[in-house]
């Protein structure tokens, strides 16, 4: 490194997110910058098994910022972290696109496992939590195009599993109407129960599930935004923020009642999310019901975080 600066980067299916900050040697890091960008790399997907043209081209205008942006603290592009997860490593010219980005920004992506990113999400997680929820928690990393449930117990995790569940994914499959009707959220949730039973099967034991249910990424921290009713983000209120059973219901209902373009009135949602969101419920509102969940513990510090001491 030309200095003591980490830049790491998450090239997600909906989501591209950029995080810079100095990092000391107890592992304890200090942000300098942050951005993100909702890049929708992995739309039509679900459809033709590829990544689109747009999305492609989106991201890459987003990639050349964030360049510029690494540059201008001193940081060239080959010095920046970045992974790419759910609809790059799914995507039949995933690999392609990937070669395509460094040979045009000397941007060198890796496309990580769901278990490797499962993982980078823990360690980045634990870090935002107190150790009683760290060490006891069913942490799930809901996506673009996949989503990662990793139960931890005494702070370690017993078993891991990423799923083709995403809030694009769905909502892609799911919805054509506008606002969405009841019949397409119910196969959103009909959806959802059918993969959180696979992973049941995957876990195949009848451990006591863990104590908490947590979750990191877009659409848990919008949620908790929203809850908070915060004009402008504020991580710091997001990690360890508790949603209560009541205000996960009054949350669902006010989002679904209304349409993409009036859910953008809604403090704390941002452009870009507003058609998504309600897959992101969906998943949730399965979750709770499913598996006896009263309250939900949103952490912004995930896998962009877990990212600052990646070493594959």
């Amino acid at each position: 490194m030309a200095n003591d600066l980490i830049a790491v980067l998450d090239v997600g299916s909906n989501t591209i997110r950029l995080l810079i900050a100095t990092v000391s040697r107890n592992q304890t890091f200090q942000k300098v910058h942050y951005q993100h960008h909702i890049a929708r790399l992995g739309e039509g997907l679900q459809q033709t098994g590829a990544l689109g043209e747009a999305g492609q081209n989106r991201a890459m205008v987003i990639f050349k910022d964030i360049i510029q942006v690494c540059r201008n603290h001193g940081l060239e592009a080959g010095e920046i972290i970045a992974v790419a997860t759910a609809a790059v490593r799914e995507a039949s010219n995933g690999k392609e696109f990937v070669a395509d980005v460094l040979e045009q920004t000397e941007l060198n992506i890796q496309i990580v496992s769901g278990e490797t990113e499962a993982k980078l999400a823990l360690v980045g997680a634990r870090l935002g939590l107190p150790q009683a929820i760290g060490d006891d928690m069913l942490l799930f990393d809901i996506g673009g195009g996949s989503t990662e449930f990793t139960r931890v117990r005494h702070g370690k995790i017993v078993d891991s599993i990423s799923m083709k569940l995403g809030v694009v994914r769905l909502t892609e499959s799911c919805v054509t109407n506008d606002p969405i009707t009841t019949g397409e959220y119910q196969a959103m949730k009909d959806a959802t129960l059918k993969a959180l039973k696979e992973v049941e099967l995957f876990w195949e034991d009848n451990l006591q599930r863990p104590k908490c249910l947590v979750g990191t990424a877009g659409t848990v921290t919008t949620l908790a935004a929203i809850v908070q009713g915060m004009s402008e983000y504020d991580a710091n209120k997001i990690d360890g923020f508790h949603i209560s059973d009541q205000g996960f219901q009054d949350l669902k209902d006010n989002l679904l009642t209304k349409t993409n373009a009036q859910r953008l009135a809604i403090p704390g949602l941002e452009k870009g999310r507003e058609d998504v969101i309600v897959a992101g419920v969906a998943i949730i509102d399965v979750m709770k019901s499913h598996w006896g969940y009263a309250t939900l513990i949103s952490v912004d510090s995930g896998l962009l975080v877990g990212l600052l001491g990646y070493n594959e």
